[in-house]
């Protein structure tokens, strides 16, 4: 079907964002990620955000900036890895694009956040626990719905981000919804 959007979801740290920019370089498409328009629309950040109004404001925030972006064709779309939580985005996900899951262990997830040095500044915690705790915890929780909201599934464990760009064309090649890439 042409017009469908290339959807990356996951945990944080999967690396939704630094293979969102590779994939729609390689294929020549926009790359849009849900956080960064969640800002634009509150004018402020993911932090500041949460900080002033909590996580249910941002995941209004966040339903609204998926209903903008599904409305694209042709795009590689980067989802924050908790808007997953609605059943409305799920749906809204799965029906614009082919949905690809990155995946990876809780201590690699926790190690490439841990490594980030904008993780503090810009990813709030979501639980009480914090840490791997953490990560462990909401991964537990969120992997059905991750895994309900999937089209495709990639590991990124142990693979360069070249790796993990050809490892999803080569999933999503059997929906036939990618132009070639050049």
């Amino acid at each position: 079907m042409p017009g469908r959007n290339l959807i990356l979801i996951g945990y944080r740290g999967c690396g939704k964002t630094v293979v969102g920019r590779a994939l729609a370089a390689r294929l020549r498409w926009p790359y849009v990620d849900t956080d960064q328009r969640v800002e634009v629309l509150a004018g402020r950040s993911i932090h500041d955000l949460f900080a002033a109004d909590g996580e249910r404001f941002f995941r209004r925030m966040e339903a609204r900036a998926i209903a903008q972006l599904v409305r694209l064709g042709q795009h590689v779309i980067a989802v924050g890895g908790g808007a997953v939580l609605s059943a409305a985005n799920r749906a809204a996900l799965r029906k614009t694009g082919t949905c690809v899951w990155l995946t990876a262990p809780a201590t690699e997830l926790y190690r490439r956040i841990q490594a980030d040095p904008r993780s503090a500044s810009t990813r709030p915690a979501l639980s009480d626990s914090g840490g791997l705790g953490e990560v462990r915890h909401l991964l537990a929780t969120r992997r059905p719905l991750y895994a309900a909201t999937a089209h495709r599934v990639v590991s990124t464990r142990g693979r360069s981000i070249a790796e993990v760009v050809d490892a999803v064309l080569d999933a999503v090649a059997v929906d036939g919804v990618l132009p070639e890439a050049p």
